[in-house]
């Protein structure tokens, strides 16, 4: 029961769409305008930098507090990491957006940074730099979450392994379009205008 409860608050948590709140709050409806992402690209895109901070930041926070909630109760590595999934999966088929949402790539990192502090803050930085060099966010996120299960394994515990390669399919399958557009050379470069 203890499992059922964190899983659903993590879907719960994961729910809350912070782009569309933050934009919203300045007249614009995210699913409407740019990308129609509620995540931090698209808020950079049509609001700006500030409000895309702040995305980043709620988005990140949703997932290291499911699971140091999830770590709180003791329910062992295998159930932190399902809680992060659970919350990520919130994020990406949010319950007050009609079961639509984002790509789950910063409500992710959230979850990494506090369930394998090394291999989330190697992700991090894979993300960055792939981004400033390339300036494309969907790029840096496919790279970075595809080198995430060799992150875990040479970093950490081999038991969130199966967390790791679970993570990084779910962040792939919601870029599958912009794997398309990236094929094809027209993805949208980070810092364009909506």
């Amino acid at each position: 029961m203890k499992i059922v409860l964190l899983s659903l608050a993590g879907f719960l948590l994961g729910s809350i769409p912070t782009g569309k709140i933050i934009a919203g709050s300045m007249g614009i409806d995210l699913q409407k305008t740019g990308s129609g992402n509620i995540g931090a690209t698209n808020v950079l895109r049509t609001t700006g930098k500030l409000p895309a901070l702040l995305t980043l930041i709620g988005d990140m926070a949703k997932g290291s507090v499911a699971v140091l909630v999830a770590r709180y109760f003791e329910v062992g590595p295998w159930y932190e990491g399902l809680t992060g999934i659970m919350t990520v999966l919130g994020h990406n088929f949010s319950l007050f957006l009609n079961f639509k949402g984002g790509k789950g790539v910063a409500t992710g990192l959230g979850v990494l940074i506090v369930y394998a502090p090394l291999a989330g803050l190697t992700t991090v930085i894979v993300w960055l730099l792939t981004v400033l060099v390339t300036r494309t966010s969907s790029l840096g996120a496919i790279i970075s979450f595809c080198m995430l299960p060799l992150s875990i394994y040479l970093l950490d515990a081999k038991e969130k392994l199966p967390i790791s390669f679970i993570m990084s399919i779910i962040v792939l399958i919601r870029h599958k379009d912009n794997i398309g557009r990236l094929i094809k050379g027209t993805e949208p470069k980070v810092g364009r205008k909506a």
